[in-house]
């Protein structure tokens, strides 16, 4: 079996939570003889800082022609002020939308 899954690391914590689960990934198919093929992309906090917005369209046009999307965390005290009009967890709507 081939999969290919749109990888979102997102902030804080979500980096090293998907390197670990891809390891985990890598195990299910050497046992099971899976195929994951992966592209990573970016949302959240980090997609704001070197994109200015939480879900660039590159991201969400990866997720659409995926067979699943890895998602890590996003959000964290860098980006925590309320009134901003722009923030990570907008990017989880985003990709809820679709």
């Amino acid at each position: 079996m081939k999969c290919n899954i749109a990888v979102i690391p997102g902030d804080g914590i979500g980096p090293e939570v998907i390197a670990e689960t891809i390891k985990v990934l890598k195990v299910i198919g050497d046992k099971f003889g899976h195929r994951f093929e992966y592209e990573y992309v970016l949302a959240g906090g980090c997609a704001i800082d070197k994109e200015g917005t939480p879900l660039p369209e590159a991201t969400l046009e990866a997720c659409k022609k995926s067979d699943a999307v890895l998602l890590g965390a996003v959000g964290g005290p860098k980006w925590d002020d309320p009134t901003a009009k722009i923030r990570p967890e907008q990017a989880l709507l985003g990709l809820r939308g679709h």
